[in-house]
Parts: C-alpha cells; structure tokens; sequence
C-alpha cells in the first residue's frame, strides 16, 4: 500500500512490461476468486454447518467483484503484495460461511481486491492521509475508509517497546484502545465502529513505516493484538503482518501477536491466530 505514485517517465519503458504481467495476474486472481464462489465454497466467515446451500443468484459475481475486475483490466497500478503472500489471506477468507468482519490498516492499490474477496462483508480501511483517501475513493467509491491520527513516529519504536510496560493502561491484563490515553501505543480515537465490531481478520499494511518521522507500524501491531485478545466471541481473530522484512515489524510481532501465535508466513507476510485472552494475570503478550 505504499508504492502510491507512478514511476518516473524515464523508468516506465522498464518497468511496462513487468506492470503488463502483474495487471494479467491480478486479473486472473480476482476472476479465480469468483469462480471459486461458484464451487465448493463461499469466502466467508464460520457460523453454522447447516448453512451451506447457496442459491444461484448467491454464487453470481457482485457488482465489487466485477468493479475490481474491470479495475485491475484496466490498469498498470498492481496490488503491492505477491500472489502467493496474497493467496494466505485468500484461503482464510474461503473457509468461512458468513461474511467477515475485514479491518485494513492502509488504503491503496489493493484496497479494491480486498473488498471483493469479502461480498457482503464489512470491509473497512484505515488510512493516514486525508489527501490519499480522498484520491483512492475517487476511482473506488464503495469502498469504506476512516481517517487516521497516529501519535507515534518511527524514531520512537525502540523507547516505546522498551517502556510500555511502565504504563499500566499497556499491560496486557488491563489494556483497551477507546479513549486510552495513557497508552501511546493505544490507537484511542478510532471511529466507534472500529471499536464496537470483533473483527474477524486484521490486515496491517500500513501506515508508512520507512522513514524516522513515519508514524510507524507499531501502534497499529499493539492495537490489533488488543482487539485480538479482547474479542468476546468464540473462535480466533487472524491477523496478517506485512513488511516484516523490516526491524519494527518483526520486533513488534515478536512481542505482541506471539510466535507461539503465528500459523504461516510467506515472503514478506504473516499469519497469526490470536485466540481472546483468558483473563490470566501476566507483565508480558507473549
């Protein structure tokens, strides 16, 4: 999500006939995933196993899918993850039998892909930039998108990992994000809607996180493990890591999603479960 701008003129002859052969996946992605509504089963979330016949308008592609379809035809701007990292979120998505609850940190190339993935579903982005909202919903307008203020920035990662456990509103038997405060890592001014649905996936992808004054990934990681471990409902929320290539991401999974916690992890993405914590009293998330 965060290659937004278009490559320089002198580079595009190099790079157009790389953009042609990832427009033709995405493509062919997208019109994989509506096949598969057609077949064995629905991108959907878990709820009973006697729901499970589907009429013939429900395996009809909706007007998202064929929005996205029409979309990544008719562009040379690709979705930034790979295949194979996107195909990890895709499978999960195909198990389920109810639409999702789909939360995205970061609105971009992808966003409309996402979407189409969860028909039905409540798909809903969070972005930093006002400017880059108003850009993306421009040419996607059914997508759902809230504003973002995040008070850290990147040059911080470091002292913050190191002293949240100071704060007693960041311990993990106490922490909570709505009007949180105290907690810098704690993402307090999100829309209520943020915080009165149980998300069933999380995608964190964003906001900008490469450079010193970049608010960083690491309230977004806190946050998401937060929610996670709050949820009141049964099963596991997944939440899916990219760019953890990178230092602050890799450390900051590693001390709030919990290696015991992840299931997957293919190229520059993973993929943890988190189950809703148990009430036991502990100094640390992992």
């Amino acid at each position: 999500m965060k290659n937004r701008y278009y490559y320089p003129l002198q580079q595009r002859k190099l790079f157009i006939g790389l953009t042609t052969i990832g427009l033709i996946v995405a493509a062919l992605f997208i019109a994989t995933a509506i096949t598969t509504f057609g077949t064995s089963s629905s991108l959907h979330c878990p709820i009973s196993s006697s729901i499970r016949a589907r009429s013939n308008e429900d395996n009809n592609p909706s007007p998202i899918q064929l929005r996205a379809i029409l979309h990544y035809a008719t562009s040379r701007v690709v979705p930034q993850q790979s295949v194979s990292e996107i195909k990890i979120s895709f499978d999960v998505l195909k198990t389920y039998d109810r639409p999702c609850n789909f939360l995205v940190f970061g609105l971009g190339h992808d966003s409309l892909m996402w979407a189409s993935f969860n028909p039905g579903g409540n798909t809903l982005f969070l972005e930093e930039d006002p400017k880059w909202v108003q850009t993306v919903l421009k040419d996607a307008p059914g997508l759902r998108a809230h504003t973002v203020r995040y008070r850290t920035q990147l040059r911080e990662a470091s002292k913050l990992i190191s002293s949240y456990r100071k704060e007693p509103m960041c311990s993990p038997s106490k922490a909570f994000l709505r009007g949180n405060k105290a907690c810098k890592l704690a993402l307090e001014n999100l829309p209520d809607e943020v915080y009165d649905t149980e998300w069933d996936l999380i995608m964190i992808d964003a906001p900008k996180g490469y450079f010193a004054e970049a608010p960083g990934r690491m309230a977004a990681v806190f946050s998401a493990a937060v929610m996670a471990r709050n949820r009141k409902g049964s099963g596991v929320t997944h939440v899916f890591l990219h760019d953890v290539d990178r230092r602050v991401e890799k450390l900051y999974a590693d001390e709030f999603l919990c290696k015991k916690n992840l299931v997957k992890g293919v190229g520059r993405l993973w993929h943890f479960q988190i189950a809703p914590f148990n009430g036991t009293d502990s100094p640390r998330f992992c």
